[in-house]
C-alpha cells in the first residue's frame, strides 16, 4: 500500500519540455560552442583555474596541467606534463585499482596562494603531491573532491585511503607560524563515513571575523532517525576558521565540526515523500548581504523505484537555525539518532571563541573538557534543512539522463531579476532553466534551451563555470568547450517570438530578437519573462500576417501528401484549420484513420479531391496563438500528369511511417518527408511514367511489372517493422 501512494506522486509532477532544443551540429553551426580541440587526446580534466585578470585559463588533467588563453581556447594551448612516479602507480596497480583511471596523477587543486604562486596538488596514484607555479591572480572551481583556498589555508575534502573509507575534511599549510594540521575525527558511526565531497565555502555569520565558518557540503553512507540501514544521505557541515583543535582532546582535529542533513524531496500524501538523496553539486549564488547567499544544490534519487533529478535552492537563515537548534542523540539498542533533550554544556558545542560570545575564550583550546566530550559523539543536529519552496524548483524524472552540475547567473529583465540555471547532465548537454515565482507564489519552470554541448557518446561528469564575459565554460570526461550564454536570434525575427521565448538575456529591440540590455528608452525593448504575453507588449508591431509562412502544395488523388509545419518552440500547440474553395470560414481538422496530426505536420494518407484548398497551420503558446503557414493544397486527377493515366496501389499504408511517429525519430522522419513532400511526389510520378513509356518501347514492360510488385511487397513486408 505504501508503494501505491508512493509512485503517483512521482508521476503527478509535471515537467516542461525544452522550448528549443539545439544538437551538437547546429551548436557549431550557429557558433554558439567552441570546442577545444586538444580534449582530443584523451586528457580527463579535473579542476579549472581561470585568472581573469591576465586572460590565462589553467585546467588540471591527467598527468598534464593546460594553460589556454580563455578567449581563444585553441589559440597556441601550452602543456606541461606532471605524471605520478612510476613505483606509486605499480603499486596502485598492484592494489587492484584501474590503471587507467585511477593510477596516475589528476591533478584537482589549483589555487592561488599568493601574488606571483598557485598552489596544485596531484592526486599521484593514491599518493598525494604538491608543488608551486608562477600565475597570479587567479579564480578557481574544482570538482573532483573538494578544496578551498582562503587566507593561505588550504581546506580539503578527500579520501585518504585506496577503500575510500576514511573520509576527511582537513586544513593545512597557513602562515607561519600558526601551520596547524586540523582533520575531523576518525569515527565511522558519529562524523563522516565514506564521503563524497562536493564544495566548501568561507561565510561570514556574524559582522565579527572571529565567528567565520567554512561551511562544506558532502553525501555519506549514514543512518538517519527512522532506519537501521545505512544510506545516501546529503550534508551540510560547518567548522570555525580560528579552530585549532583541543588540548587535551581531541588534539589537531575539529573542536567546532557540525553538521545536518540536507532534504531535498517532494511532498506526499500521508507523509510520504519522494526523497533526492545523493548531493551531486552545490553553486552559492551571492546577494547584497555577502553573509546571505542563497544555496542551489543538485541531487539525485538511489530509489529502486524510479530515477531523477532535481535542482532544491536553501537559505543561509534555515542552516543557521537547524545549527541553533537541538542536537541528535544516539540511543537505544539499535542506536538510532534522537533529539538530546540533557543537558549542553557552555559556550555551546560548535560556536567560535569570538567576544561575540565569551571574552575568556580566546582559542578552541580554552574549551573545557565537557564541551569537548560533548562534540565528540554530538556532531549531528537532529533537525533538517529543508528548501525555500519546501520543495524542488525543478525536477526531471525517469529521463535518458541525470542532473550533475549546476551553475546560475542572476540577469537583470525588464520585468525584474531572474536566477537563470545552467545545468550540466551526464550525457554532455546543459539545460538552461529560469524558475519563475507567479502572483500566487506558484514556481513555474520553464527550461530555455537544451544544449547538446558534446558529443552524445562522450560522457560528461566535469565542471562548469561561469565568468564574467558572458560565457560558459563546460568541462570533463574528455571535452572542454566554450558556450555563449544566449542565442537570441534563433527565437525568430518578429517581436511575439521574442516575447514568448521568455529568455531573460533577451528582449525585443524593434528590429531584431537581440541581447537585453537596460536601457532609458522603454519603447527601444520589449520583454515578458513572467507571462511570455506578446499580446500586451508587440500590439504595436508589424509582427503579424507579414511573418506567415505561404506555399503551393501538389498532390495526387488516392496517394498520401505531408503538409509540414513545424514550431520553433517545442512547447507550442499546433492545430490546423482548412478554408474550401468557396467557403466563408475555416474549419479545424480532426484526426481519423485518414487524417494524422504529427509533430511535424498533418499526413494525409490518401487524398480526396475534396481535401483541396487553404490549410492554416496555428500555434498556441501559453495565451497566445498566431498563425505560422498558409498553405493552398491542390489536388490532381490519376489521370491529370502527361495526359496519362497513372497507375496508383491506393491509399498508403505505410507502416514504417507509423513506426517512425510512434518512435519519434526524427532523423528517419525527415528522409520520410523527403520522400513523401509534394515536389517529390510528382517527380517520383513524372519520372515512372517515362520509365514505363520508355520500357514498353524496349519490349519489356512485363519486367516493370515485376519490378512493381517487388516494390509493394516491400511495403507489405514493412508491417512487421
Amino acid at each position: 500500500m505504501l508503494l501505491l501512494l508512493y509512485l503517483p506522486q512521482v508521476h503527478c509532477t509535471k515537467e516542461s519540455v525544452p522550448r528549443v532544443k539545439l544538437s551538437y551540429k547546429e551548436l557549431l553551426h550557429s557558433g554558439s560552442v567552441v570546442p577545444f580541440v586538444g580534449s582530443s587526446d584523451g586528457m580527463q580534466f579535473e579542476t579549472f583555474l581561470l585568472d581573469e585578470e591576465r586572460s590565462r585559463l589553467l585546467l588540471g588533467a591527467k598527468d598534464h596541467i593546460y594553460l589556454l588563453d580563455p578567449d581563444n581556447i585553441n589559440k597556441h594551448p601550452r602543456k606541461l606534463s606532471w605524471p605520478a612516479p612510476r613505483d606509486r602507480v605499480d603499486m596502485c596497480v598492484l592494489a587492484g585499482k584501474n590503471p587507467l583511471t585511477e593510477c596516475a596523477n589528476f591533478v584537482r587543486v589549483l589555487h592561488n596562494y599568493n601574488r606571483t604562486h598557485i598552489y596544485t596538488c596531484g592526486t599521484g596514484a593514491f599518493h598525494p603531491t604538491c608543488a608551486f607555479l608562477e600565475v597570479r591572480d587567479t579564480l578557481i572551481l574544482s570538482k573532483s573532491d573538494v578544496c578551498l583556498f582562503t587566507d593561505q589555508y588550504l581546506y580539503a575534502g578527500t579520501a585518504s585511503d585506496f577503500l575510500g573509507k576514511d573520509s576527511t575534511f582537513s586544513r593545512s599549510l597557513g602562515p607561519p607560524p600558526d601551520q596547524h594540521y586540523i582533520r575531523t575525527d576518525i569515527s565511522e558511526d558519529y562524523w563522516i563515513n565514506e564521503a563524497k565531497f562536493i564544495a566548501a565555502h568561507p561565510i561570514a555569520d556574524t559582522f565579527n571575523p572571529d565567528d567565520d565558518k567554512i561551511y562544506f557540503f558532502f553525501r555519506e553512507m549514514s543512518r538517519d532517525g527512522s532506519t537501521r540501514d545505512k544510506g545516501a544521505l546529503s550534508r551540510v557541515a560547518r567548522v570555525c576558521k580560528n579552530d585549532v583543535g583541543g588540548l587535551r582532546s581531541l588534539t589537531n582535529k575539529w573542536t567546532t565540526f557540525l553538521k545536518a542533513r540536507l532534504v531535498c524531496s517532494i511532498p506526499g500524501t500521508d507523509g510520504v515523500d519522494t526523497h533526492f538523496d545523493e548531493l551531486q553539486d552545490i553553486f552559492l549564488l551571492p546577494s547584497r548581504d555577502e553573509r546571505n547567499p542563497k544555496v542551489y544544490g543538485v541531487f539525485t534519487t538511489t530509489s529502486s523505484i524510479f530515477k531523477g533529478s532535481a535542482v532544491c535552492v536553501y537559505n543561509m537563515e534555515s542552516i543557521r537555525a537547524v545549527f541553533n537548534g537541538p542536537y541528535a542523540h544516539k540511543e537505544g539498542p539499535d542506536h538510532r539518532w534522537v533529539e538530546y533533550e540533557g543537558r549542553i554544556p557552555y559556550p555551546r558545542p560548535g560556536t567560535c571563541p569570538s567576544r561575540t560570545y565569551d571574552p575568556r575564550i580566546k582559542t578552541t583550546k580554552d574549551f573545557p573538557d565537557d564541551v569537548i566530550s560533548f562534540i565528540r559523539v554530538h556532531p549531528l543536529m537532529y533537525h533538517s534543512v529543508y528548501p525555500i519552496t519546501g520543495r524542488p524548483i525543478f525536477t526531471r524524472i525517469n529521463t535518458e539522463y541525470r542532473l550533475t552540475q549546476i551553475v546560475v547567473d542572476r540577469v537583470p529583465a525588464e520585468d525584474g531579476q531572474y536566477a537563470v540555471m545552467f545545468l550540466g547532465t551526464d550525457v554532455g548537454s546543459v539545460l538552461k532553466v529560469v524558475s519563475i515565482t507567479q502572483e500566487n507564489w506558484a514556481t513555474e519552470e520553464i527550461v530555455l534551451e537544451e544544449l547538446q554541448v558534446f558529443k552524445p557518446l562522450l560522457v560528461c561528469e566535469g565542471v562548469m563555470y561561469l565568468c564574467f564575459q558572458q560565457q560558459l565554460f563546460v568541462g570533463g570526461g574528455d571535452g572542454l568547450a566554450l558556450v555563449a550564454l544566449h542565442r537570441c536570434h534563433i527565437y525568430g525575427q518578429g517581436c511575439a517570438e521574442c516575447c514568448l521565448a521568455r529568455d531573460p538575456y533577451c528582449a525585443w529591440d524593434g528590429s531584431h530578437c537581440a541581447r537585453y540590455i537596460p536601457a532609458s528608452k522603454r519603447r527601444a525593448r520589449r520583454q515578458d519573462i513572467k507571462h511570455g504575453d506578446p499580446s500586451s507588449h508587440c500590439w504595436d508591431t508589424d509582427d503579424g500576417e507579414s511573418n506567415i509562412e505561404e506555399k503551393v502544395q501538389y498532390g495526387v488523388e488516392s496517394n498520401s501528401s505531408f503538409l509540414e509545419c513545424v514550431p520553433k518552440s517545442q512547447q507550442a500547440q499546433i492545430r490546423w484549420f482548412i478554408q474550401r474553395a468557396g467557403a466563408d470560414h475555416r474549419q479545424e481538422i480532426k484526426p481519423d484513420e485518414r487524417v494524422l496530426v504529427t509533430e511535424r505536420g498533418l499526413l494525409i494518407r490518401w487524398l480526396l479531391r475534396s481535401d483541396a484548398g487553404s490549410y492554416f497551420c496555428t500555434s498556441q503558446e501559453h495565451s497566445f496563438t498566431r498563425t505560422l503557414l498558409n498553405l493552398s493544397l491542390r489536388v490532381l486527377e490519376r489521370g491529370q500528369l502527361h495526359g496519362q493515366q497513372v497507375d496508383s496501389r491506393g491509399p498508403l499504408e505505410n507502416p514504417t511511417v507509423v513506426a517512425v511517429m510512434a518512435s519519434e525519430s526524427r532523423q528517419r522522419y525527415k528522409d520520410y518527408l523527403r520522400v513523401l513532400s509534394a515536389p517529390s511526389l510528382d517527380e517520383y510520378c513524372d519520372t515512372l511514367w517515362h520509365r514505363e513509356k520508355k520500357q514498353r518501347q524496349k519490349g519489356k514492360w512485363k519486367h516493370i511489372q515485376e519490378l512493381r510488385k517487388n516494390r509493394n511487397r516491400r511495403h507489405h513486408q514493412g508491417a512487421s517493422i
